[in-house]
């Protein structure tokens, strides 16, 4: 469990929860799920205290359940939020499963296969002078965060006029867009992956036998649209939640005044632009696979009636000489040419004409021209 008081120009770290409320800044509580589950009763009673009220039953239940989506929730003391993340080894550079040796593709340097993205849930509990974070065991946002928030503390970025977080709602929405990164720079990786597919597809001298890698890579992409919804929905419900905060209330002053709380407002906008982003460029995606599913079975449905007009073709130029064959086959004694010793080269030559004038006439009409590829 790590504890930070975060003052408008320092920040403070400590194991030890606080037994009082801060008089000035914020505090910050960041524990894992599983210490969150084994200190419930010490950190509901700091909670109290802190904050005036304790979370209720049902916020603990969701807190502590790693299957759920992104949702928002609120009472009148405090609001909850909680965040998908991408899983640990998910990296842009670390996507496919743990301990399989690396396909052929990835030895040459090819695209690594994506098979499956997991996400872990975050929540949060913002109060009006705590915020409370639960992580999943390993968690790199808040070691990343927290190491954020020390470098902002120095001197050098003070002079640089680097802002720390104005209170916990804006802790909060600052941690978010860091996860939301990691989910733009998925879209690098996503990208890369489906243009390799696209171009084995559209290989005009390959054939396509991938087809289970390639139906894994789209359930990835309907897995992550999935995945960036709900986190679309509840950062939507959150910013209707601040459309409800209003200085004449006294909420908004908390957060700056007027002033805090728009600022609030376009963090949270921000926020969900991002998260617009990433589901644009995975719908985009999924159109671009599927058009690329659907120019290969096109491509291969014209290969196949390129083969089988010059098949015809051919079949149509042999014809007349089999028939040809066929009537001096004929067991008859009686033939025109049959008993003429220049009989068997007026066939020859009628056969050869006849195939060179029908092969000159495909020719032309383009029924044995070469396709171009």
């Amino acid at each position: 469990m790590r504890v930070f008081h975060i003052l408008p120009g320092s920040v403070t770290e400590s194991d030890v929860l606080p037994v009082q409320a801060p008089g000035s800044g914020f505090v910050w509580i960041a524990c894992g799920r599983r210490e969150f589950e084994l200190e419930q009763a010490a950190l509901q009673a700091t909670l109290q205290r802190l904050g005036g009220v304790a979370l209720v039953d049902l916020h603990i239940s969701d807190l502590l359940n790693n299957q759920l989506p992104s949702h928002f929730d609120y009472t009148s003391q405090y609001d909850l939020l909680v965040f998908r993340r991408l899983a640990a080894g998910q990296s842009e550079t670390d996507l496919a499963h743990p301990g399989q040796p690396l396909t052929q593709s990835q030895r040459r340097g090819g695209p690594p296969v994506l098979r499956r993205i997991d996400t872990n849930p975050v929540g949060f509990a913002v109060f009006d002078r705590v915020l409370l974070t639960v992580h999943p065991t390993g968690c790199t946002v808040l070691e990343q965060y927290a190491a954020r928030l020390r470098a902002a503390d120095s001197s050098a970025s003070r002079t640089a006029g680097v802002n720390l977080p104005t209170g916990p709602a804006d802790l909060m929405l600052r941690i978010i867009n860091q996860m939301v990164d990691g989910f733009l720079d998925l879209r690098r990786e996503l990208t890369c992956q489906l243009d390799h597919w696209q171009a084995e597809l559209l290989h005009p001298s390959t054939r396509f036998v991938n087809w289970s890698s390639l139906l894994d890579a789209r359930m990835s992409l309907h897995q992550l649209d999935q995945i960036c919804e709900d986190q679309r929905a509840a950062i939507q419900d959150w910013i209707e939640s601040l459309a409800g905060w209003e200085v004449v209330e006294g909420h908004a002053d908390h957060f700056g005044g007027q002033r805090g709380l728009e600022l609030l407002k376009v963090r949270s906008r921000d926020v969900l632009e991002h998260t617009e982003r990433v589901i644009h460029h995975v719908r985009r995606l999924e159109q671009n696979a599927e058009t690329a599913v659907q120019m290969h079975f096109s491509a291969q449905s014209n290969r196949t009636n390129d083969i089988m007009r010059t098949l015809t073709a051919l079949t149509a130029i042999f014809l007349p000489l089999n028939l040809i064959a066929g009537i001096f086959g004929m067991n008859f004694e009686f033939i025109p040419l049959l008993h003429r010793q220049t009989g068997f080269w007026w066939a020859m030559g009628t056969m050869a004409v006849i195939a060179t004038v029908l092969t000159g006439l495909f020719w032309r009409k383009r029924y044995l021209a070469r396709t171009g590829r």
